[in-house]
């Protein structure tokens, strides 16, 4: 059966995607910040793996990894998870900046890097879920559209220097999503978050299936997910 390695698991789109894959036989592999938080993902996803490693800190996945039972092959690597702290440039700290840049651009990077071997095994798909703020900038959105905008760029360098080894790349842009990401943002924008108004997790994580599950004589490269309402 596929294996897939997987973060931000523990809600929204993640979840989402964590579900599809588990019903239908596949083996899941969650990344958990702490032993805590993978007991947590444990009880959410029955029958899933867990590894940990705490993507703010990615000097330390190496590391961590180290010490644990590593599958022997991928067939995708999920980076799903992601932070958002919304600030003006004349205000954003360095640790606001490095917050957003170690979780949403160095770990997936890092994580990549240290997977690679099983996913050239496997011939593999590394799929990144990007944002509409990696293709646009806008006003306090700086520092998480900039490690967005990395993370397009690690995604089409990633693409170009594995396509030889058979390991497929895919970049996801989702628009507005209901999930607790998306109440955070409307909170910092002081606003109220209507759910009703946002993409579900579910329609993002169908089209991540499918970008998966695409078979092997073609590849999904980018795909940009907007609302419909």
């Amino acid at each position: 059966m596929p294996t897939h390695v997987i973060t931000g698991a523990g809600s929204g789109i993640g979840a989402a995607v964590t579900r599809r894959l588990l019903e239908r036989g596949d083996e899941t592999v969650l990344l958990a910040r702490d032993a805590g938080r993978a007991k947590e993902l444990a009880a959410l996803h029955p029958g899933a793996r867990t590894l940990v490693g705490d993507l703010s800190n990615p000097d330390r996945l190496s590391w961590a990894l180290a010490q644990q039972a590593m599958p022997e092959r991928v067939d995708s690597l999920l980076h799903i998870a992601g932070v958002v702290e919304l600030g003006k440039v004349g205000d954003l700290t360095p640790k606001a900046w490095h917050f957003q840049l170690n979780a949403n651009l160095v770990a997936p990077a890092e994580l990549t890097r240290l997977f690679l071997p099983q996913l050239r095994v496997a011939q593999g798909h590394v799929l990144f879920v990007n944002s509409g703020a990696g293709l646009s900038a806008s006003a306090e959105w700086s520092a998480y559209a900039a490690s967005k905008h990395g993370l397009k760029a690690l995604a089409d360098a990633l693409r170009q220097e594995e396509h030889g080894n058979g390991v497929r790349v895919t970049s996801v842009y989702p628009g507005r999503t209901a999930s607790p990401m998306q109440a955070k943002v409307h909170q910092q924008e002081g606003k109220e978050c209507d759910a009703s108004r946002w993409i579900d997790p579910e329609s993002v994580a169908t089209t991540i299936v499918m970008a998966i599950d695409l078979p092997r004589d073609a590849e999904v490269n980018d795909l940009t997910v907007r609302p419909g309402r």
